[in-house]
């Protein structure tokens, strides 16, 4: 059983530190305890979420400040690291080239008559028996005089 101080402070471990193993450790609650509880308190399952997510904010601000840090140093990988990922002009590229070759085959009666089916669900065929007679002006396929879409049987 954990109780809710055993909580408060195993959440204040994840806000610092946001490794469910440590903060088990720290608090003296075992991990299955943890887990089980988690599972079974929706509410404290959220908090965790919460306080991991700001432990994780925490941990990198802390990366970034080193980061920059050996950049002012003249460290050459942190520039590299930086430029890398915040600027397009150093982004990794990928280069992907292919030979293509494209078979043109007439679609069979079969695949026409489903190409034409699909265009008349999509709203983009218009079927000639979906005029709308108060306006003598066609509706999209699939919908009504109100332009609701309607089910095909």
């Amino acid at each position: 059983m954990i109780t809710e101080e055993q909580k408060q402070l195993l959440l204040d471990h994840l806000r610092q530190m946001p490794i469910i193993e440590l903060a088990c450790k720290k608090t003296g609650i075992g991990r299955s305890t943890f887990y089980r509880h988690k599972k079974e308190d929706k509410e404290f399952a959220k908090a965790v979420e919460e306080a991991i997510e700001t432990g994780e904010s925490f941990i990198t601000d802390l990366s970034e400040t080193q980061l920059i840090n050996l950049i002012r140093d003249g460290n050459f990988q942190s520039i590299q690291l930086w430029l890398k990922h915040h600027h397009k002009k150093y982004a990794e590229k990928l280069d992907i080239t292919a030979n293509v070759n494209i078979k043109e085959e007439p679609l069979t009666p079969e695949q026409k008559e489903l190409v034409k089916k699909a265009l008349i669900q999509a709203g983009i065929l218009l079927n000639a028996n979906q005029q709308n007679h108060d306006t003598g002006t066609q509706q999209p396929a699939g919908r009504n005089k109100s332009g609701d879409i309607e089910k095909s049987s």
